[in-house]
Order: structure tokens, then C-alpha cells, then sequence
């Protein structure tokens, strides 16, 4: 597995660096010239690979279902091409029996030229994550990209199994812009970023148990958090008594966090020490800081 930036690498270059050397076959490739039939008559430029990459390799020996969202084509925006097949992957999943399918998320949500197409596409995607999981086939969601995970692809994340995030990660339903949009810059100002990271960050989504795990930006850190996910998973999810416990997690949370407007005061309450420094510890120093905090669903 690479050392290199996750934050900086590509689909292709993530994949590669998470799987073993010469590991990964590719479905629906380049060469297939699957694209777009929307974009082209909005006069926009299409992509052979409709900005994600999905196919099968191998995780230290582990068989695995991967699939790579592209965010320099059109933000990692969903349209048809692009979930039918990330779709047909999970599909497959249920049909082949991996150890696991790590979806790498690197998307805004639905992509707007295609938006009945996209909205479609969003619901078929987390239809198929439910029913993985119902098979006893794990997804594991990575976020370490620079589109993070938002609107549909938000929602699809906390549909997985587990998510694994990297500081530079973010993940949210709607983006910043839209929320100062609909209800105003008193309510979110969008041109704050460290508000922003403070909010959809990967440190405050660990601090409040969205995300499982953070790890430093390195390919290699969400190859080993993957691993470690996949060695530990117990088999068949029951999906009523998960979905108990996260309602019962998402009240406790609203109770104690509801009247908060910024992610350090959920850190103050939580009764981390020096709470207004953890922007600016490194991944170690942080988790070491946070690993004493006081949950409500404890």
C-alpha cells in the first residue's frame, strides 16, 4: 500500500495504492465508452468512466469490491452511468461474495445536469448498500477527498457499515453554500472554512460517532483502517436492530447537542480539555485528546 496523500490523489491512484500490486480488474472500463447520454446534449464535456472507477482486487489477501469516485470530473456528481454502476457493483457483491466493498467517496451529490436521473440513481445505490449488508457482505465508506461526501453521497455513507475518515474529509447531507442559501448567513456562513471543517470535518464526524475511525492523510492509513474493519466484521447485519440503535444513538445526540451552533461547543460538552486546539493537532495528538470524551449514548 502507498504512503502517499489520499487528500491529493485521483480514483485511479487511490485504488492503486490501497490494493495489492496488480490486484485490481476493472469493470466497465475507459475502453467500453459507457458515457453520459445527458451531458452531451447540454453542450457538456463527457467522460469515458463517467467519473468513477469500480472493479475487484485483493486488501492484504482480502477479496474486495472497490469502486473510486472521480471528483475532478463534474465534482464526483451522480448521474445515470455513473450509479448503474456503482449500483451493478454492490449488485455484484451479493452475487460473488467479497469480504467486503470499499466505496472511496470523493462526490457533491447528485450531479445536476441529470438531476431526475441522479435523484434515481442516489435511492437505487443505498437500496443496494441495505442489501449487501442484509447478505452479511460488508461496505465501508472512505472519505478523505477534497468533495468529501455531501448530499445524496452523504446519505449513502451513513447507509455503510462503518465510515473512515481522514481530517480533510467532509460529510454532510446539504453543502455549506446551499444551507447559507435557504436559511441565511446568520444561520451558516459558508465563507468561514475552519466553521466549515468544524461542522462536516473528519475530526467532529469522529468526535460524534458518525465516523468509526480517523486516520492521517495517507493511503496507507485508510488501507490499514479498512483491514482492521474487515478482520472484525461479525457477519450479517440485522437491519431493524440496527436501525434501533442508531435512532436511539441520533436522540441521544439531538438531546444533548441540538442548541449547539458550532462544533467546539459539541467538544466543550463532551468535556475534552482545550477544546478550541483540536483544530490544530496533528491525527496521534488529536485521537489521544478525544479518547477520554463523554458521550450521550454511552
Amino acid at each position: 500500500m502507498s504512503s502517499h496523500s489520499f487528500y491529493e490523489a485521483d480514483a485511479r491512484e487511490r485504488i492503486a495504492g490501497l490494493l495489492d500490486a496488480g490486484s485490481f480488474s476493472e469493470f466497465v472500463g475507459p475502453a467500453r465508452r459507457i458515457i453520459s447520454p445527458h451531458l452531451a446534449q447540454l453542450d457538456q464535456p463527457g467522460a469515458f468512466d463517467d467519473g468513477i472507477v469500480v472493479g475487484a482486487g485483493s486488501l492484504s489477501g482480502r477479496p474486495v469490491l472497490i469502486a473510486a469516485q472521480q471528483g475532478q470530473f463534474m465534482g464526483g456528481g451522480v448521474g445515470e452511468v455513473h450509479g448503474a454502476k456503482l449500483t451493478g457493483l454492490l449488485e455484484r457483491a451479493v452475487a460473488v461474495r467479497p469480504d467486503a466493498v470499499l466505496l472511496l467517496l470523493d462526490s457533491g451529490g447528485v450531479r445536476l445536469h441529470e438531476a431526475n436521473a441522479g435523484l434515481v440513481a442516489i435511492s437505487e445505490i443505498m437500496r443496494a448498500v441495505l442489501a449487501t449488508r442484509a447478505a452479511g457482505i460488508p461496505v465501508f465508506a472512505l472519505i478523505g477527498s477534497g468533495n468529501g461526501a455531501f448530499g445524496g453521497m452523504g446519505i449513502v455513507a451513513r447507509c455503510c457499515t462503518a465510515v473512515v475518515m481522514s481530517e480533510e474529509g467532509r460529510l454532510s447531507l446539504s453543502g455549506p453554500e446551499v444551507i447559507e442559501t435557504v436559511r441565511g448567513v446568520e444561520e451558516f456562513d459558508s465563507r468561514d472554512r475552519a466553521l466549515v471543517w468544524r461542522v462536516t470535518g473528519g475530526k467532529h464526524r469522529y468526535l460524534i460517532g458518525d465516523a468509526v475511525q480517523l486516520v492521517p492523510d495517507r493511503i496507507d492509513a485508510f488501507g490499514q483502517a479498512a483491514r482492521s474493519l474487515i478482520d472484525t466484521h461479525t457477519g450479517s447485519d440485522d437491519p431493524l436492530q440496527a436501525l434501533e440503535q442508531a435512532h436511539t444513538r441520533l436522540d441521544a445526540r439531538i438531546n444533548a447537542y441540538g442548541d449547539c451552533r458550532d462544533g467546539m461547543e459539541v467538544w466543550r460538552l463532551q468535556g475534552i480539555a482545550h477544546a478550541d486546539q483540536l483544530p490544530l493537532l496533528e491525527t496521534a495528538d488529536f485521537l489521544e485528546a478525544a479518547k477520554n470524551r463523554s458521550l450521550p449514548w454511552n
